[in-house]
């Protein structure tokens, strides 16, 4: 295969990954889908899960795959014809896309790893309150079910956020992968061309 082609499977591949990453953190501002929490969220009262806010969906495996994803496209649309600087550019961009990829997965992991906020207690004699009941269980509560009812609201909370941070750590691996698939792509297509048997 050619590496012009190769650029073209790695682009087409990285759009649909952008969007998911995008349409999955921007759904997390809304747990049960609901505006109502989005809009009570404040610094002294919480209502968002914290690693929400940092967007690593959004600007790191939306934006900043996304401008890869475009150039590199661009860089593949005369497939087999020369085009060593484009390809040489594309490993730049390329770079740029798992920087990206690598801030989401790290958003995406902590944000399993952290558990989201909720209106919690952990004892029904005791008063609930609004914080992140899992933030100091490493993790742990993943595997432990009978937990996850401490959170009494938004309803299915951590399974929300359980669906979604799964979604955006399995893009974000993807794309890390693509992306350094390209780079290696970009270098061999600078040095030899984007189709050397036919330049």
């Amino acid at each position: 295969m050619c590496t012009g082609a190769c650029s073209k499977f790695v682009a087409i591949a990285l759009y649909p990954l952008a969007a998911v990453s995008i349409i999955c953190n921007i759904i997390l501002f809304f747990p049960d889908f609901s505006t109502d929490y989005a809009s009570e969220d404040g610094e002294k009262t919480p209502r968002i899960t914290q690693e929400v806010k940092y967007m690593g969906g959004l600007v790191g495996g939306g934006i900043m795959v996304l401008v890869p994803a475009i150039h590199i496209h661009l860089t593949s649309a005369r497939n087999c014809c020369a085009n060593r600087c484009g390809m040489f550019l594309s490993i730049g961009f390329a770079a740029l896309g798992v920087v990206g990829a690598i801030y989401s997965m790290s958003v995406a992991a902590l944000g399993l790893s952290n558990g989201p906020t909720c209106f919690w207690t952990s004892d029904k004699n005791l008063p609930a309150q609004w914080g992140a009941p899992f933030a100091n269980s490493s993790g742990s509560y993943l595997s432990n079910s009978d937990m996850w009812a401490w959170c009494q609201l938004p309803k299915n909370v951590v399974q929300f956020n359980l669906g979604l941070f799964s979604t955006l750590l399995v893009c974000s691996i993807l794309q890390l992968i693509l992306c350094l698939v390209q780079m290696v792509n970009g270098l061999f297509g600078c040095l030899c061309g984007t189709c050397g048997g036919k330049e």
